[in-house]
């Protein structure tokens, strides 16, 4: 239940954002859902995409600064406190979210949130303990 996301270190100029997104495009890889934090010298672009090896690679060979992570895709209720019902679960269980971000799946009701945790086999136990609905690579991933 855990996903491959990609981290892209890019320069805080103007046009390193479209160099990585053009390239990824022009090899076929479908951005899914995607992060951006920045400061004032570099942003950390964090992605799900649907084919996380080739992406690695592609940006790897074209001389990109980018790393792998595992996170976990959690189906989140689309409704006042569907958040706050599995943040309860993971501090009840002393689970640190290091990250998240979320997107919302065209056909469904619900929205998807990805983590990051500081102990992800812990938090994939305990939330689906819980029963909330991690959610497999091949639906995100969209294969």
């Amino acid at each position: 239940m855990k996903l491959q996301q990609i981290s892209v270190f890019i320069e805080n100029q103007s046009g390193r954002l479209y160099d990585v997104t053009n390239l990824l495009g022009q090899n076929g890889i479908n951005i899914r859902a995607l992060s951006l934090a920045d400061t004032s010298d570099f942003g950390i672009l964090r992605l799900i995409v649907n084919n996380p090896e080739n992406a690695y690679k592609i940006l790897k060979d074209n001389e990109f600064t980018v790393g792998r992570t595992e996170v976990v895709a959690v189906e989140v209720k689309d409704e006042p406190g569907g958040l706050a019902e599995i943040l309860g679960a993971l501090s009840k269980n002393e689970i640190n979210v290091e990250y998240m971000y979320a997107f919302v799946e065209p056909s469904g009701g619900n929205a998807i949130m990805i983590f990051r945790f500081d102990e992800t086999d812990k938090a994939v136990e305990k939330l689906t303990a819980a029963g909330f609905t991690l959610v497999p690579g091949n639906r995100i991933y969209g294969i």
